[in-house]
């Protein structure tokens, strides 16, 4: 006979036991993925996959679970479902910044770089969203279509060669000591927001040409300057004001994210920005040629005579003008 304390203590040791092992079994349509089989079977592989990212305790998971078997069954012979279970695979899971249950990834036309799925948790959903990928994949194979890569430039009228890839090595030369303002996208691979943000940040940076460079570190490659600036999320962008820089003087950007957002945010910084102009006395046609002729803009002010202003008055005047400037 078991004393009841120790029957007590078989229970949770069970029920422990019990709460790692995984939600899908062979007989279902769903493949279980590891570390060991994940490069292989998915990363490796022409088929399109959509992959969730779970945990066995978590109780949306578990209600997760008839909808994914039945969209896995649905789509059995076109694409292929698989469960990574993230209390044995944490290492697979962190790789894809996996930091909540359940995740659902697409492995499509770029299998570096999967799609986030962000859709109703219903198996028609799920098939559908799946479906798309294919087709997009479709398009690419066949031409006309678009990268699902986060550099992409995604039709949106903006090019890629635009921004300026950063690094740990060329981001104090290129960005720091640069007399011109930079706008620096601290980016992660699989972040699905930064990869809806790529097109238009690569159209941001074509319209901000000679005005404002923009450019891109992945942080999960460039951990020296991610943990510098304190990046804790993704995308995460900062501002660099023309001028001698230093490590303090980023800005944290608080626009929108749309290309007219960043444009109209970063324009605005860089009229701030601009130099207040030399005040120029106009003594002759010459002076006046010289000084306004190339300019798209020349304002002239007409001050009091010296004799009817003296010099304190006059030099007043001009601090005004200096300031307005």
């Amino acid at each position: 006979m078991i004393p009841r304390t120790v029957g007590a203590l078989v229970a949770i040791c069970f029920a422990i036991v019990g709460s790692t092992q995984a939600l899908y079994s062979s007989s279902d349509d769903v493949v279980a993925l590891t570390t060991a089989n994940f490069d292989r079977t998915v990363v490796k592989s022409d088929e399109v996959w959509v992959v969730e990212f779970y945990a066995p305790f978590c109780g949306h998971c578990r209600n997760l679970v008839p909808e994914y078997k039945k969209a896995a069954t649905a789509l059995k012979g076109v694409i292929k479902v698989g469960g990574i279970n993230c209390e044995e695979e944490q290492g697979l899971c962190g790789q894809y910044g996996v930091r909540g249950y359940p995740t659902i990834k697409i492995f499509g036309a770029n299998k570096r770089s999967p799609t986030d799925y962000n859709g109703q948790r219903t198996a028609k959903d799920i098939a559908e969203a799946a479906l798309a990928e294919a087709k997009k994949k479709i398009k690419n194979v066949l031409g006309g279509g678009s990268s699902s890569s986060g550099g992409s430039e995604g039709g949106s009228g903006g090019s890629k060669d635009d921004v300026i890839e950063l690094t740990d090595a060329n981001f104090d030369k290129l960005v720091l000591q640069s007399e011109e303002p930079w706008l620096v996208e601290f980016y992660a691979p699989w972040c699905g927001h930064c990869k809806n943000l790529a097109p238009h940040w690569a159209k941001a940076a074509t319209e901000l040409k000679g005005k404002v460079k923009l450019g891109a570190l992945d942080a999960t490659v460039h951990q020296q300057k991610m943990s510098e600036y304190g990046v804790q999320g993704f995308p995460t962008i900062k501002y660099f004001p023309a001028g001698t820089k230093d490590r303090n003087s980023a800005e944290d950007y608080n626009g929108g994210r749309t290309a007219s957002d960043i444009v109209n945010w970063a324009a605005d910084k860089y009229t701030e920005d601009i130099p207040s102009p030399e005040i120029v006395q106009l003594t002759s046609e010459q002076v006046a040629r010289d000084t306004c002729e190339k300019k798209p803009l020349c304002v002239v002010s007409v001050l009091p005579h010296i004799l009817d202003c003296n010099a304190e008055c006059r030099n007043r005047y001009l601090q005004i003008l200096q300031t307005m400037g």
